[in-house]
């Protein structure tokens, strides 16, 4: 199959890509995360995204940094519950639309490996996206190599960030750390 795979960061790429290899598909990768911030935030894990697209040889479609449109978006859903899943939509989203553009017949996203989302939103919001545009969903549970990935990230020297990106959550991170 050939499979547009959103990647949110290079270590959440790690476990995705080495599965996407071995079942033999053929995929790129789009890095489209418009909530990261700061902006040197975003550089530095686009960066790292393009040092492991290098070095796993795929090749990653061209996105813009639109942080503007992530607020836009979530003006008045501050909290999580509300604020994720609308961020999910507006990445989900543009991958898909990139798919299509691009000529892949699916799409896929790195955020079903990762522990601290939530996976069903992500699956249902990706299931709705293809409904509605007649791509095809490639699912996969990939939060069983989650703990692999970053092993591997960290032992090849991968940046590992300790928030999700946007704004919010690095408040969030900053304040629970605080706390203890």
């Amino acid at each position: 199959m050939n499979i547009l795979l959103h990647v949110c960061c290079a270590p959440c790429a790690m476990y995705p890509v080495e599965v996407l290899k071995k079942e033999g598909h053929k995929f790129a990768a789009l890095f489209y995360d418009p909530n990261i911030h700061l902006y040197s935030e975003y550089l530095k894990r686009k960066g790292e995204v393009e040092k492991h697209a290098k070095k796993e040889s795929y090749n990653i479609v061209p996105a813009d940094y639109e942080v503007e449109k992530y607020f836009q978006y979530i003006t008045d859903n501050e909290d999580p519950k509300y604020r994720c899943p609308v961020c999910w939509w507006l990445r989900l989203e543009k991958t898909a639309r990139a798919a299509i553009e691009n000529g892949f017949e699916a799409f896929t996203t790195t955020l079903l490996g990762s522990p601290y989302q939530d996976h069903e939103v992500i699956k249902k919001i990706c299931e709705d996206i293809a409904a509605k545009t007649g791509l095809k969903f490639y699912y996969k549970d990939f939060r069983v190599g989650f703990k692999e990935g970053q092993k591997k990230a960290k032992a090849e020297g991968y940046y590992l960030q300790n928030y999700c990106g946007c704004i919010f959550s690095e408040k969030e991170k900053i304040e629970k750390k605080k706390k203890a």
